[in-house]
């Protein structure tokens, strides 16, 4: 179970990497990814979901984000990085369905898999501020 959703998160990301670089159909970009993936059903809606409901908030999730790095803008943050936050802080304050440890730890993952060097410092500080103010 781990094992698939990490794979669908990573397919999300992907999807949202996508989505964010050429602007391209969400559903379609989710759906050709989960096949390259090999993802099972559970995983394709589970991915699925993440992406909808990222899209869905994105307003509020991008204000998180500038909230909490007031230092980086958002468009000066790697569409990679930008893009975990926006996955992680979905996870932790809007979908609150895993635990804060599970997503937090997830995203760092996701940095060092996708990202550079610096990539899962930069998370985990940005997500560590998330939550430590958010009552978590």
């Amino acid at each position: 179970m781990i094992g698939m959703r990490r794979k669908a998160r990573e397919a999300a990301l992907q999807a949202l990497y996508e989505i964010d670089a050429s602007r391209h159909n969400a559903e379609k970009v989710i759906t050709r990814i989960a096949i390259e993936l090999n993802l099972p059903e559970e995983g394709v809606d589970f991915a699925g979901s993440l992406v909808t409901g990222i899209i869905s908030n994105i307003q509020e999730i991008d204000r998180t984000i500038k909230n909490f790095a007031p230092a980086w803008p958002l468009d000066q943050i790697s569409i990679v990085d930008r893009n975990i936050l926006r996955l992680a802080i979905f996870e932790i304050i809007i979908d609150n369905k895993v635990p804060l440890k599970v997503a937090i730890n997830e995203a760092i993952e996701l940095a060092k898999s996708f990202g550079t060097d610096n990539s899962s410092k930069f998370i985990n500080g940005v997500l560590g501020s998330v939550t430590s103010l958010s009552n978590k």
